[in-house]
């Protein structure tokens, strides 16, 4: 195996005593692991941060052999580490990316998603230019992974108008009229995660990250990957004192 390719850093453990195992999203390769000798030197911590891009070669000699991973910065996003809602966003992004996806199997749109998403919480002068974003990523990243919800049409009757509400159990879309007398148990559907021209104010966003949440912790993020809620509860935690 030889790849090399730009990637997003995604997660970061220490190995040994001086290197670290680290996880990057790819646009040809999806996520790929590698072992970088040195990894936790002075020089290459704030390379390996999560968000930040970079040029990756990865090499092994054998197909089951943790490869080898060097790297080189293309763009550091480490300075957003002082910005707690800003850190919080990527610390989750990352870490959701890290724990859902298998390595090596291709995910071009996550990629670039991923990218755009990053990129809009540095150079966006609010959270709400991007809190909207990463739910959206949230929900890409499920319909690639075969968890899609059905927001196109009222599950119960079939109408397309007036969307309210999702199903916690179908993951399906349903509209206010046949919602109204069971919203207790459904899930609030926000505009902007039916029609993309939306404006979404703090309250909506809250409401689709706990829609997106219910499905993520139930579906994707079970046993070990549960941990990476951590990184979701201190995101929304934030927000929710925005709302």
């Amino acid at each position: 195996m030889q790849v090399r390719t730009p990637a997003i850093i995604c997660a970061m453990r220490a190995h040994g005593e001086h290197g670290a195992i680290v996880r990057a999203l790819t646009p040809d390769h999806g996520l790929l692991a590698g072992y970088v000798r040195g990894g936790r030197s002075r020089r290459l911590r704030p390379v390996l941060v999560p968000g930040n891009l970079v040029e990756a070669e990865f090499r092994a000699r054998t197909a089951e052999q943790l490869p080898g991973l060097t790297v080189e910065l293309s763009h550091s996003r480490a300075g957003l580490l002082a910005e707690p809602l800003a850190a919080a966003a990527i610390d989750w992004l990352t870490s959701l990316t890290a724990a859902a996806l298998a390595e090596g199997q291709p995910h071009g749109r996550l990629y670039e998603a991923l990218e755009a998403v990053l990129a809009a919480i540095e150079y966006a002068p609010s959270a709400r230019g991007w809190a909207a974003a990463a739910v959206r990523y949230e929900l890409m990243l499920m319909a690639d992974l075969g968890y899609a919800l059905d927001l196109s049409a009222c599950a119960a009757t079939g109408a397309r108008d007036d969307l309210a509400f999702v199903s916690p159990k179908s993951g399906g879309a349903v509209s206010r009229a046949a919602g109204e007398p069971y919203a207790e148990r459904l899930l609030p559907l926000p505009a902007f995660l039916v029609d993309p021209s939306a404006d979404s104010d703090w309250s909506e966003i809250v409401d689709g990250m706990r829609l997106t949440g219910h499905f993520l912790a139930r579906d994707i993020l079970v046993d070990r990957r549960a941990d990476a809620l951590d990184a979701r509860r201190r995101l929304v935690d934030r927000i929710e004192r925005l709302a």
